[in-house]
């Protein structure tokens, strides 16, 4: 079974699922087994997912900008589960791995040893600091649509974007929990958004899926769902509110 009809499988039985229901075993099997995350960027979102990714058993490979020294103090917080390194070896080592930088520096992503890779994208495009992006500003295109361009033979999925990094942590809850929070993800590729499915199963979270990388504008910056907390149902209304 191909890892793309393994996806199906399972994304079929999600499907079929009652809201607020979790994975079962079964479910988790259908998705390829991946040990290691490789996280490019450690500021508040990608320090909390190193710790939540240990937390769950795998092996965390964690890079930044300023180099593997300067990571001691959070390697030595996140246990033996973490490493660190430059982003290219993160980018090698990682199994799946996370963009989790500056919008500004996505170019910036090391592009061949991500190539047939699941790449989790937590960007959003703040003018603020990445200065103005006249293809987003006019809508042409996404944060994530212009990481895929840059990544062409990865399979680029929006994921953790739109919470708090506090709350990755703290307000997640078992599979069935009344009112358990719902995150969104949206991707080109359906394994992608199986596996980040999984993920944010384990992380406490039920998913919603947006569609392609070119309606993930619906859960950035200044739309409804965007770092509000919200079930399953009210996501996906919320997502059916934005306006572009």
């Amino acid at each position: 079974m191909t890892l793309i009809s393994q996806a199906a499988k399972y994304l079929d039985r999600v499907r079929q699922r009652r809201p607020g229901e979790g994975m079962s075993t079964r479910e988790h099997r259908l998705i390829p087994d991946m040990t290691t995350v490789g996280i490019i960027g450690a500021g508040h979102i990608g320090s909390a997912l190193a710790k939540g990714f240990a937390k769950h058993g795998y092996d965390v490979v964690i890079a930044n900008s300023r180099g593997p020294e300067t990571l001691a103090d959070l390697v030595a917080e996140v246990g033996d589960k973490a490493r660190a390194a430059t982003a290219q070896d993160a980018a090698e080592s990682g199994d799946i791995v996370v963009v989790t930088v500056p919008l500004k520096a996505y170019r910036a992503i090391p592009v061949d040893p991500l190539a047939g890779k699941i790449v989790l994208d937590t960007n959003n495009y703040y003018f603020e600091r990445d200065g103005r992006i006249a293809e987003l500003d006019e809508k042409k295109t996404t944060t994530s649509q212009m990481l895929q361009e840059h990544l062409p033979a990865s399979h680029v999925v929006k994921a953790f974007n739109h919470i708090m990094a506090a709350d990755i942590l703290t307000d997640g809850s078992p599979a069935g929990t009344e009112n358990r929070r719902a995150l969104a993800t949206s991707s080109d590729s359906d394994e992608a958004v199986a596996l980040v499915t999984r993920i944010y199963d384990e992380f406490g979270f039920d998913t919603v899926n947006v569609g392609p990388l070119s309606e993930s504008w619906r859960v950035e910056r200044d739309q409804p769902a965007y770092v509000v907390r919200q079930n399953a149902e009210e996501l996906e209304q919320n997502l059916a509110r934005a306006e572009r």
